[in-house]
C-alpha cells in the first residue's frame, strides 16, 4: 500500500485560480503537509494531456498540453498526471459540463485507488453563483483504507470565463 508522507504543502486560491505555498510566519519555512490535498491539487489542476478526440477550447490553438515527463514514464504504461478540467474553460456551465467535469475529477483522482492510498472517491461538481459570474465547485471525497475520510472543497473560476448563452 502507498503511504503519502509529508511533503510541501500547496494551497488552492479560487480567486488567483493558482496553487500557492504557505511559509509559517514562525520561522519562515514552508508549510507542509501529509501531502493528501497536494496530490488532489496537482492531480486536479495540473493539465492532463487531452485525447485525440477531445474538443479543445480554442480551436486555434492545437496544444493538446500536458507534461512531458507523461512520454516517458517507465513504471505504468499510459500513466497521466493531472486531469483534463482545462478542457472546460470556455464552456457554459450547463449539467452537460458539471457532469464532464465530475468525469475528468474521477479520472485524475484514480491514482488514489490505484495506488492503495484510498479505497473509494466520490465526486460533486455544483454550479455556483449568479449567472454570468458563476464558478464550477468541486467537492471530492477520499475514504481511505484506515476508515477515515477526507473531505476537500474547490473553486474553480475559469469556467465561468468563457462563452455565455
Amino acid at each position: 500500500m502507498a503511504t503519502v508522507v509529508d511533503d510541501i504543502r500547496i494551497i488552492w486560491d479560487a480567486g488567483l485560480q493558482e496553487g500557492d505555498f504557505n511559509f509559517l510566519e514562525e520561522n519562515q519555512d514552508l508549510e507542509s503537509d501529509n501531502g493528501l490535498e497536494t496530490a488532489v491539487i496537482i492531480s486536479l489542476f495540473t493539465d492532463r494531456r487531452a485525447k485525440v478526440d477531445d474538443i479543445l477550447p480554442d480551436p486555434n490553438n492545437p496544444d493538446r498540453r500536458g507534461w512531458w515527463g507523461d512520454l516517458v514514464s517507465p513504471e505504468v504504461k499510459d500513466d497521466q498526471i493531472g486531469s483534463r478540467l482545462w478542457l472546460l474553460n470556455r464552456e457554459k456551465t450547463l449539467e452537460s459540463v458539471l457532469e464532464r467535469a465530475k468525469q475528468y475529477a474521477e479520472e485524475a483522482l484514480q491514482w488514489l485507488i490505484e495506488d492503495g492510498v484510498a479505497v473509494k472517491i466520490d465526486v460533486e461538481t455544483e454550479r455556483q453563483g449568479i449567472p454570468g459570474q458563476d464558478r464550477l465547485a468541486l467537492g471530492v471525497m477520499i475514504h481511505k483504507k484506515d476508515g477515515k475520510n477526507v473531505a476537500l472543497n474547490f473553486e474553480a473560476q475559469w469556467i465561468a470565463q468563457g462563452l455565455r448563452g
